[in-house]
């Protein structure tokens, strides 16, 4: 029986944590699970460090497939709060302002450039260039 690999299923993770429980349970090593489980969903859908961590928490007893909640800083901001802090003080670093929003500074690097501004001379502006600004970009072309 031929498998046809391009037409491969997308598996959810839950699924694939069904079928490596399924393996565990018939007495499989993770990398002949793995084996299997590629051969048959598709080459690239599964490696074998993720059947070893399955099949280490199945021996520890951990049967629970769905993912646990996670702890840890937000990847989320609240976006008028950032606002607001950066329209008080410009000068906030991100590092400050992911402290005080109790998330990841590079999450807060992402959402200020989201919004259109640019760390420069050590204040938050305005990535967007004023009108003065761009009548004197004209002039330096044409002159």
């Amino acid at each position: 029986m031929e498998i046809d690999l391009e037409s491969a299923m997308k598996l959810s993770r839950r699924e694939l944590r069904v079928l490596l429980l399924h393996e565990f349970r018939l007495g499989r090593k993770a990398t002949k699970a793995t084996s299997n489980i590629c051969g048959t969903m598709g080459k690239d859908v599964l490696s074998i460090r993720t059947a070893q961590h399955w099949f280490h928490r199945f021996k520890n007893g951990s049967f629970e497939l769905d993912d646990l909640p996670h702890t840890g800083r937000l990847l989320e901001v609240d976006m008028d709060l950032l606002k607001q802090l950066i329209e008080q003080d410009p000068r906030l670093t991100t590092r400050c302002l992911a402290e005080r929003l109790g998330c990841f500074q590079i999450t807060v690097e992402t959402h200020l450039h989201e919004i259109g501004k640019s760390w420069k001379y050590g204040v938050w502006i305005p990535h967007e260039l004023s009108p003065i600004q761009l009548q004197q970009r004209l002039m330096l072309v044409w002159n």
